[in-house]
C-alpha cells in the first residue's frame, strides 16, 4: 500500500482477535521502532514486549485500556540516554518515543496488525507489575494484535481540523 493510504487508513484498533501476533510480524514491527530517528541518535527507547495472558490481565489493574489485546508494548525511555537541550533542559524522551511508537504503529498497520496508543495508565502500578527501573520513564502502552473482524474506527476518527487551523507560514498567527 502506498504511504498516503497507509497513514489515512490506520485507526486506533480497540477490538482484537485472540490470534497471537506471528513472531516474524512482531520482529518487523520492533525493527521499525529500532530504525526510528531520535534526538542526537541517542536511542533512549526501551520496549518491553508483553504477551503472557496473565501479565496482560494484571496490567488491566493499571489501565482500563488493554482491549484484551494478545500483545502490549510498554514503550519507555532510559532517561540516562535522552538528549537534553542546553538552553532550557528540554529532554527529548517523549519526542523520541513518540517517533519510535509511530514507526511501529505504521509498520504494524502495513502488515495487518492494529494498535492503539494508550497514555491512560497508572505509571506506578505499571512500573511495579513490569519491574521497570526508576530511571526509565513509561511513555505509552501499545496494545496490538490482528483487528477483530468487526473492529472499526471510533466516532472521532475522521474529525480533523483544517490545515488553515493548524499550519502557519512565516509567522505564528491566531
Amino acid at each position: 500500500m502506498d504511504y498516503h493510504t497507509l497513514i489515512t487508513s490506520r485507526y486506533s484498533v480497540r477490538s482484537f482477535s485472540k490470534t497471537p501476533i506471528v513472531p516474524e510480524h512482531l520482529t518487523l514491527i520492533l525493527k521499525a521502532g529500532r530504525v526510528a530517528p531520535t534526538a542526537g541518535n541517542r536511542q533512549p527507547q526501551r520496549i518491553l514486549v508483553i504477551q503472557q495472558a496473565d501479565t496482560i490481565s494484571t496490567l488491566a489493574e493499571a489501565t482500563p485500556y488493554t482491549f484484551e489485546a494478545p500483545c502490549i508494548l510498554a514503550v519507555c525511555a532510559d532517561l540516562r540516554h535522552c538528549w537534553k537541550r542546553s538552553a532550557d533542559g528540554f529532554c527529548s524522551n517523549l519526542a523520541d518515543t513518540a517517533i519510535v511508537t509511530t514507526h511501529m504503529m505504521l509498520q504494524a498497520w502495513d502488515i495487518g496488525v492494529g494498535s492503539c496508543w494508550v497514555c491512560v495508565f497508572d505509571p506506578f502500578k505499571v512500573r511495579e507489575i513490569l519491574n521497570i527501573p526508576d530511571h526509565f520513564q513509561i511513555d505509552c502502552l501499545l496494545p496490538m494484535g490482528y483487528p477483530d473482524p468487526n473492529a472499526k474506527p471510533g466516532p472521532k476518527h475522521l474529525d480533523r481540523k483544517t490545515l488553515t487551523e493548524t499550519v502557519f507560514f512565516e509567522k505564528f498567527s491566531t
